[in-house]
C-alpha cells in the first residue's frame, strides 16, 4: 500500500493534479491552512482478474513487476447475484460489522476504498489494524483502493458539506465507477453482460443507502445482505443492533432514564472555557454504583457518584464532565456494593432539573476542588461530578456468558430470536443486551458480544453476539478468553509474514566468509567469553553478557543484544504485524510471540555455541564502578553457555570454579551492585509486585504447584546491565536524533496520589512517608519495617506501587527534556533497547541506533514524528495490556491449582471497608475480598457492623465479634469457586482468625 502512494506521487503520468486544503490549529492556538497536491491518475487498477485493461496499464515497479490482482474472476454467487459479485462497505458497516467481514463462511472479493481505510484509522485503530490484517490475507481477497488517487473517483468536498456526507459521496462514486468499469471491460472483452459481477455497497447508514438507490447504485444493508447468504441463521446474530426504538422515540414521549449528552459543539465549548473538564473514566472495582474521571486540570480523580451521573459511560472511555454544586459533594464510599446483590432496576430515576451555575461560581467551584485535594485527611467530601457527554467510546469486544435467569422463557430448542443479558468477564463493564437465534445453543458457553448502542432511555447497553469460544471453565475457552478480555492478537503470523523469513529457515547461519554483506562493518567478538542469563525455560534469549580485566586495571563489559533489525525491516509485511502486536505476551502455559518463532526461538537467539548477529554496547568501566568510554557496534558473537539464574548463581558460590567465564561472571555481579548502590543513592525506588510462578505439567499443562518467585543476585546481576545498556543508547540516540528519538518516560506522581497510604501508615504504624522526591520516596520506604513482621516492608512496597503513574513510551519530540525522567529508576533519559525479539520498542532503537553509529541510514518511518507518535500510543496500549493478561493468567491457573482443595494461609488486609476487607496472601500472590455476609452462613443475617474511618478498623458485633484493621495479619482458609456473575474460576478467602498462625 506504501509502495503504491509513492509511485503515486513521483510517477510522471500523473494525469491531474488537484489542490486539496487543510485547516489545523497549533498547540499555540494559531489557525494554519495546509495546502497539498493531489495527483490525479487513471492507472490505478481496479484489481479485478476479470479487467484485461486494468491490467495492460497498472503501475509496475521498478524491476517491471506487476502486483498481482487480488479480485476473483469468478466471485462468490447468491440468490440475489448469481452471476457473483464484489462487496464496497463504507466506514458504518466495517465499524459495526467487522467481525462479519473475518467470516470464513463469507464476504470475500471485498474492496476496501482509501477513504473508507482512513477513516476508520481515525475512528478505531484496533478495528483499522484488524481490517489491514484481512487486506494480507490471500484467501479473503480485500483490495485497498486509491480512489482518492484515481481521476473519475476523487470527489471534492462542496462548500458546506460535511466531512461525513463528503466521505459517503466518495463511497458512491466509486461503487458507480466499479460497476460502470467492470460492464465496460467485460463486454469489450466479447464477454456478456449478464456475467459482469454485481458491485454492491454495504452501510447501515439510512441516508446513504436512500441516496445510493436514489442514483441506481446497487446497495445493501448488512441486515438485509446477510438474510441472503446461506448461513445467514448464524450470520444475522452477528449484525449490529438496529436502533429499532428510534422511530418509536420519534413518534411518541419515552420516559428518559438517562440526561441526554451535549453536543459536541457544546462539549468543546464548555472545555475551552473551563466550565466543563475531560477525562478518562473509570468504574470503581468494589461499588458498581461509583466511579472516578481523571482529567489534567486536578491532581485527584473527581468522584461519580450513581448510574444517572454515570450517565451511559463505560470503563475507559473518554468523557467529559460537570463538576456538581459543593453541596453535592460527597465522601468516597466505604462500602462494597456489587451489581449481582442489587435489584436489578436500581437508580432508575431521572434527575427533576438542573441548577444554573454562574461562571463565577464555576471558578469558585475549580478552587475549591483543588483546595479539598490538597487537604489529606479521611472523612472530607470529596468534588463529585456529573457526565454530559462522550467524547470517544472505547468500546471493544467483550467475553462473558448467558445470564440463565435472562432465559428463563426461553425455548432452548426454538430458532426464534429471543432477548437475553450477557454478563461480563470484567465486573466493571454492564450488562448487555443481545438478540439472538441461537440462545439454546450458547447458554453455558464463553461467547464473544459486542456494544452497539446505548440510549438514554435504557436501562443496560445494547449489543450483538460474535462467536462461541466454548463450553465455560474448558482451558482453551478461558484462555482465549484471557486474550481476547486484553485484546492479545493471537491470530497465526499470515502467510505475507511467514514469507518475510529467510528462505533457508532453520539452517541460516552467519556467513562464513567475512566478504559477505552480513558482515559489513560488524566486529568479530566470537573470541569473548559471553553467555546468557535468563530464567528456566528461557528460549527467546535476547541478551547476552561479557566481561574481561584491562591493562590498566579496568573492565571491560559489553551486553550483546540480538540483531533483530538485520532480520525484520521497515515497512515490510513483519515489520507491520510487530508493530501492531507490540510485544511478546507470556501466559502462564503459552507464549504469543510477537514474531515467529523461527526469529524468537533460533535465527536471532543469542543460543550457546552457535554465532549470531548482535547489537553490542561495550563500555571501559573502573572498578568503582564508574564509566571511562562506551561504544556500540554491530557484533558477531559465539555464546559460551546459557544459564539459569540458579545455574549462574550455584556457579559464582562454588569456590572451586575458577574458569574465566565464572569469574566474568563474578566481575559483572561486584560490578552490578556498585551500579545498583549508585542508583539507590541517586533516588531510584525499589518497589515490589506480586510475583509467584505456577508450575505445569509439561504435557497437559496442568498447574502442579505455585511457588513465590525467590529473588538471586543473578537477576540483580542483569538488570543492572540492562539498564545501563538502556540508558546508555537512549543517551546515543538522543543525541543524534533529538527530535525522534524512541524513548521510555515514567512520570513522577502527583503527591496527592500517596495521600491514602501516607495516612494509612501514619495512624496504624505512626510512620512517614516522604514524597517531594523519589529520593525521599525510597529512604522513607526503606524505614517503613515492622521487627515483628518481615513481609510488612515488601506489602508497602506493593501498596505505594499502586500509588505510581505507569512508564510509557514516547518520541523524544513531543516531550520537553525536564519530562523524559524515569522517575523509578531516578534516570534523566531512557529507552528500551534489551529486548528486541519480544518488543517492538527495542528494535525501532536499534534502527535509530544503527544510524546514530552510521551503520545505515534512518528509515523514513523512523524519521517520522507523526508516524513515531502512533507507534507509541499502540505499543503503550500493548505493553500494560500484556501485563494484565499474564496477571490474568496466573490468576487462573492459581485457582486451577485450587481446584478442590482447601488450604490455610496467612495473609494481610490491605483495604477495609464498611462491610468487608480485602486480603492480599504472599505465598500465592493473589488478593480477595471477604465480606461481613460471608462471615455467616446461608440464610444468616449480615452481622452489624462499625466502620471506623479514621483509624481503619472493622468492628462487627452479634455472634461473631470480629476487629480486623488495615495492615493486619490474618489467617485465611482458601478454596475455589465459580463466580456466577463473571463465570470466572476464582480463589475464595474465608477468615479463620485474626493473627498469625
Amino acid at each position: 500500500m506504501t509502495s503504491l502512494k509513492r509511485s503515486l506521487a513521483s510517477d510522471p503520468y500523473a494525469s491531474n493534479i488537484s489542490s486539496k486544503v487543510y485547516v489545523r490549529t497549533t498547540k499555540s492556538g494559531k489557525v494554519q491552512k495546509i495546502v497539498r497536491e493531489l495527483y490525479l491518475r487513471q492507472d490505478i487498477p481496479c484489481s479485478s482478474r476479470l479487467c484485461s485493461s486494468c491490467l495492460a496499464t497498472a503501475p509496475r515497479d521498478a524491476s517491471g513487476t506487476l502486483t498481482p490482482f487480488v479480485l476473483s474472476e469468478k466471485p462468490a454467487g447468491t440468490k440475489a447475484y448469481p452471476q457473483g459479485h464484489y462487496l464496497v462497505p463504507d466506514t458504518n458497516a466495517l465499524l459495526t460489522a467487522l467481525d462479519l467481514f473475518e467470516q470464513t463462511s463469507a464476504f470475500y472479493d471485498v474492496v476496501v476504498l482509501q477513504t473508507v481505510l482512513e477513516e476508520l484509522k481515525n475512528r478505531s485503530l484496533p478495528l483499522y489494524n484488524r481490517l489491514i490484517g484481512l487486506t494480507k490475507s490471500e484467501e479473503k481477497r480485500f483490495y485497498v483502493f486509491f480512489n482518492d488517487f484515481r481521476l473519475e473517483t476523487y470527489v471534492v468536498r462542496d462548500e458546506g458539506e460535511s466531512i461525513n456526507d463528503r466521505n459517503d459521496r466518495a463511497v458512491r462514486r466509486a461503487v458507480k465507477w466499479y460497476d460502470e468499469h467492470l460492464l465496460q471491460a467485460v463486454t469489450s472483452a466479447g464477454g456478456k453482460k449478464n456475467k459482469v459481477p454485481a458491485v454492491v455497497m454495504l452501510t447501515d447508514d439510512k441516508d446513504n443507502l436512500k441516496k445510493a438507490k436514489r442514483d441506481g447504485i446497487e446497495a445493501r444493508s448488512l441486515n438485509d445482505y446477510v438474510s441472503g447468504l446461506d448461513n445467514a441463521e448464524r450470520l444475522l446474530d452477528m449484525v449490529a443492533a438496529a436502533d429499532e426504538k428510534r422511530e418509536i422515540r420519534n413518534s411518541k414521549t419515552t420516559q428518559n432514564l438517562f440526561p441526554e449528552h451535549y453536543s459536541v459543539s457544546k462539549m468543546q465549548t464548555g472545555v475551552k472555557s473551563g466550565a466543563l473538564h475531560q477525562g478518562t473514566f473509570y468504574m470503581s472495582p468494589y461499588n458498581y454504583l461509583e466511579a472516578t474521571v481523571s482529567t489534567r486540570a486536578f491532581d485527584k480523580p473527581l468522584i461519580i457518584v450513581g448510574k444517572e451521573n454515570m450517565n451511559r459511560a463505560v470503563d475507559g472511555d473518554q468523557v467529559v464532565i460537570e463538576i456538581l454544586p459543593k453541596s453535592q459533594w460527597k465522601e468516597p464510599s466505604t462500602k462494597i456494593i456489587e451489581e449481582e446483590t442489587i435489584n436489578k432496576n436500581e437508580n432508575a430515576d431521572a434527575e427533576d432539573g438542573e441548577a444554573v451555575v454562574t461562571e463565577r461560581e464555576r471558578r469558585a467551584l475549580r478552587e475549591e476542588v483543588k483546595k479539598v485535594h490538597s487537604t489529606v485527611g479521611e472523612g472530607r467530601a470529596q468534588p463529585t461530578a456529573k457526565i454530559v457527554g462522550i467524547i470517544k467510546r472505547m468500546w471493544r469486544q467483550y467475553v462473558g456468558h448467558v445470564d440463565e435467569s435472562s432465559m428463563s422463557q426461553v425455548d432452548r430448542q426454538s430458532r426464534k430470536q429471543h432477548t437475553v443479558f450477557v454478563l461480563t468477564m470484567d465486573k466493571k463493564i454492564p450488562k448487555i443486551r443481545i438478540k439472538t437465534r441461537q440462545a439454546g445453543e450458547i447458554s453455558g458457553k464463553r461467547i464473544v458480544v459486542a456494544i452497539d448502542s446505548w440510549n438514554a432511555d435504557e436501562r443496560y447497553p445494547t449489543g450483538h453476539f460474535i462467536r462461541s469460544l466454548g463450553e465455560v471453565e474448558t482451558k482453551g475457552a478461558e484462555t482465549e478468553a484471557l486474550l481476547l478480555e486484553h485484546d492479545v492478537q493471537y491470530r497465526p503470523f499470515p502467510k505475507a509474514v511467514l514469507d518475510c523469513l529467510p528462505v533457508e529457515g532453520h539452517e541460516w547461519i552467519v556467513p562464513v566468509s567475512k566478504e559477505d554483506p552480513g558482515w559489513r562493518d560488524r566486529r568479530d567478538l566470537r573470541g569473548l567469553e559471553i553467555c546468557s542469563i535468563d530464567p528456566i525455560g528461557c528460549q527467546d534469549i535476547d541478551d547476552a553478557l561479557h566481561a574481561r580485566p584491562l591493562p590498566n586495571g579496568n573492565f571491560e563489559v559489553g551486553v550483546h543484544i540480538a540483531d533483530v533489525s538485520h532480520f525484520v525491516k521497515p515497512n515490510n509485511a513483519m515489520d507491520a504485524e510487530a508493530s501492531i502486536r507490540g510485544t511478546t505476551v507470556y501466559l502462564v502455559d503459552k507464549r504469543i510471540d510477537m514474531l515467529p518463532m523461527l526469529l524468537g526461538t533460533d535465527l536471532c537467539s543469542l543460543k550457546p555455541y552457535v554465532e549470531r548477529y548482535a547489537f553490542s554496547a561495550i563500555w571501559e568501566i573502573t572498578p568503582d564502578a564508574d564509566i571511562v568510554k562506551s561504544e556500540f557496534t554491530k557484533s558477531v558473537i559465539k555464546s559460551r553457555e546459557a544459564f539459569s539464574y540458579e545455574q549462574a548463581q550455584l556457579r559464582i558460590d562454588d569456590p572451586t570454579q575458577q574458569d574465566d567465564l565464572t569469574n566474568a561472571i563474578r566481575t559483572l555481579l561486584m560490578l552490578s551492585k556498585k551500579f545498583k548502590q549508585k542508583r539507590m543513592d541517586a533516588g531510584a525506588l525499589s518497589l515490589s509486585s506480586p510475583e509467584v510462578r505456577v508450575e505445569t505439567e509439561s504435557e497437559t499443562s496442568d498447574p502442579i504447584d505455585i511457588k513465590t518467585k525467590k529473588h538471586l543476585d543473578t537477576m540483580s546481576l542483569v538488570e543492572e546491565f540492562m539498564l545501563l545498556a538502556n540508558i546508555s543508547v537512549a543517551a546515543k540516540i538522543y543525541s543524534a536524533f533529538p527530535q525522534i528519538a524512541m524513548l521510555r518516560r515514567h512520570p513522577s506522581p502527583p503527591k496527592t496520589n500517596f495521600d491514602d497510604l501516607s495516612q494509612q501508615l501514619k495512624i496504624k504504624k505512626g510512620m512517614e512517608l516522604k514524597v517531594s522526591s523519589s529520593k525521599e520516596l525510597a529512604d522513607s520506604l526503606d524505614q517503613c519495617v515492622d521487627p515483628n513482621e518481615p513481609f510488612f516492608n515488601t506489602l508497602v512496597r506493593i501498596m505505594a506501587t499502586r500509588c505510581m503513574r505507569p512508564a510509557e513510551y514516547f518520541c523524544s519530540g513531543t516531550e520537553a527534556y525536564s519530562e523524559f525522567r524515569h522517575y523509578g529508576l531516578a534516570s534523566e533519559i531512557y529507552t528500551h533497547f534489551t529486548s528486541p525479539i519480544r518488543r517492538y520498542a527495542d528494535l525501532v532503537a536499534h534502527r535509530q541506533l544503527a544510524a546514530a553509529i552510521e551503520y545505515e541510514t534512518l528509515d523514513p518511518a523512523v524519521r517520522s514524528k507523526s508516524k513515531l507518535e502512533l507507534v507509541c500510543k499502540n505499543i503503550n496500549v500493548r505493553h500494560r495490556n500484556a501485563q494484565f493478561a499474564g496477571r490474568a493468567s496466573i490468576e487462573y491457573y492459581v485457582g486451577q491449582a485450587l481446584k478442590g482443595k482447601v488450604v490455610e494461609e496467612e495473609g494481610f488486609v490491605m483495604k477495609a471497608f464498611s462491610n468487608g476487607f480485602v486480603v492480599y496472601v504472599p505465598k500465592f500472590g493473589v488478593e480477595s475480598l471477604i465480606r461481613l455476609r460471608d462471615l455467616v452462613g446461608d440464610g444468616e443475617e449480615e452481622p452489624e457492623s462499625e466502620f471506623d474511618a479514621e483509624n481503619f478498623v472493622l468492628r462487627t458485633r452479634g455472634k461473631r465479634v470480629l476487629e480486623v484493621g488495615l495492615f493486619d495479619k490474618v489467617v485465611v482458609r482458601i478454596s475455589d469457586v465459580k463466580e456466577e456473575f463473571t463465570g470466572k474460576r476464582k480463589v475464595k478467602f474465608e477468615l479463620v482468625k485474626v493473627g498469625g498462625k
